[in-house]
């Protein structure tokens, strides 16, 4: 089922024209819509359904630096700058909090992966270290094993899924920015070769730029226009427990992960185990998505079912005068798999006897849109001038949201970008670059 999200109030009335239309409500789209907001670039968000209502409602909540892949690290860094300010700038509660993140080792070839990872990491200056033994113990609740050590940095931490991307979505609307929900962009409307306007369900925009930020939709948007973003989609599926008195380091040890929730209870998922289901976007993207594939697929468990047969039925161009996919689906709410969630509960209990009185509470899953490279796509669209694309965030999206969404809105303004967007540029795909997942961790 869906887990709980706080409520944002749309506003009145679909304005007739605007600076800048976002397309969807989750993480990134809030963030660049209140990153325009405050400069004073009139910004209309269009989500199809609420804010917040898959993805960036039901990750686990982390907002880490550490283990990040080496392209993201500038953008990384920002975005926890953003985080730590983010309460206070918003004037509401996220529920962020720099609790610290620990990444267990239990294995020398790992061992060896992070030491690589922090010298890499090192000219950025995060703070990651690595743990001896004995320093874990001081870290983790007392446990059965002993670990070879861990990958610890205090400075990274968590935010609550549920009030981040609302409480931002409320701060955009009070900065005079419009939200819309319940109101699915159809298409786009181009003039002299370029964006021009959109089309929603509820009325045209006219508009100068637009942000594709459609998370799990970007793809078949995209299809739509013409554009080919290559972009899979995976179920990823979280539990939270009941309120237990235990410790406050996010840890992560393989077949288990946790986060203290501000409400006492704990954020608990399977580190390593997502489900894929099989669908005709599998083999048109097969060539680029196989190295991906080959490096997770211990953890991947592909499923053919009733999404197969829905995605060849989707049509991939409609009439902007009818109803679109995006309103046939207004929110994505796969079934958790209770196999995963049950494993990484009973070895978290197993692991840690703290944890042997949490009894799930509830649990849901999302459906993460990923990439090649499990690298994110913040980039204009050379063939279509005035669309930024901003999707792909392949589960790691809730932490880099606030910088991913201010990089986005700087190359829809053509302000200078926070950091250098190339890493991100969608043409990566198409331009002969090696497509290849980061190995180092």
């Amino acid at each position: 089922m869906s887990p709980p999200v706080d409520s944002v109030q749309s506003s009145p009335s679909l304005p007739s024209a605007t600076d800048v239309v976002v397309i969807g409500g989750g993480i990134i789209g809030v963030s660049a819509a209140w990153w325009l907001a405050r400069r004073g670039v009139s910004v209309v968000l269009c989500e199809k359904g609420v804010v917040a209502g898959e993805q960036s409602s039901r990750n686990w909540g982390w907002v880490r630096k550490q283990k990040r892949d080496p392209r993201e690290f500038a953008l990384i860094r920002e975005s926890l700058e953003i985080w730590q300010r983010l309460d206070r700038d918003i004037e509401q509660d996220t529920g962020f909090t720099q609790c610290g993140i620990m990444y267990l080792i239990d294995s020398e070839d790992e061992l060896a992966r992070f030491e690589d990872w922090l010298e890499q990491a090192r000219p950025y200056q995060f703070g990651s270290r690595l743990l001896s033994p004995r320093e874990v113990e001081d870290l983790v609740p007392e446990s059965g094993r002993k670990w070879l050590g861990g990958l610890y940095t205090a400075t990274d931490g968590g935010a609550e899924p549920s009030k981040a991307a609302p409480a931002i979505a409320r701060a955009v609307r009070r900065l005079g920015g419009t939200v819309m929900q319940n109101c699915a962009v159809r298409g786009l409307e181009t003039s002299g070769g370029r964006v021009s306007g959109v089309v929603t369900e509820k009325g045209r925009i006219a508009c100068s730029s637009v942000i594709l930020a459609g998370g799990a939709w970007s793809g078949l948007f995209c299809r739509s226009l013409g554009i080919d973003l290559p972009q899979l989609k995976v179920v990823a599926s979280v539990m939270r427990t009941t309120p237990l008195d235990g410790p406050t380091t996010s840890t992560y040890g393989g077949r288990f992960s946790y986060r203290r929730r501000q409400d006492g209870g704990y954020t608990v998922a399977n580190g390593i185990s997502v489900t894929a289901d099989i669908v005709p976007d599998t083999f048109r993207h097969m060539r680029q998505f196989w190295p991906a594939f080959r490096m997770q697929r211990a953890g991947l468990r592909l499923r053919l079912g009733r999404r197969f047969w829905d995605e060849l039925m989707q049509p991939g161009r409609w009439s902007l005068d009818s109803p679109s996919p995006f309103e046939r689906v207004r929110v994505l709410d796969p079934e958790p798999d209770h196999d995963f969630l049950t494993t990484a509960l009973s070895t978290l209990q197993q692991t840690f006897p703290v944890f042997s009185g949490a009894r799930m509470a509830e649990s849901w899953a999302g459906m993460i849109d990923a990439t090649p490279d499990v690298v994110p796509v913040i980039s204009p669209v050379s063939s279509l001038p005035g669309l930024i694309v901003a999707t792909g965030f392949s589960g790691h999206g809730f932490g880099i949201g606030p910088g991913a969404g201010r990089l986005a809105a700087e190359l829809a303004t053509d302000a200078d970008p926070v950091v250098d967007p190339s890493p991100f540029r969608l043409s990566r795909f198409s331009d002969g670059t090696p497509i290849e997942p980061y190995t180092g961790v």
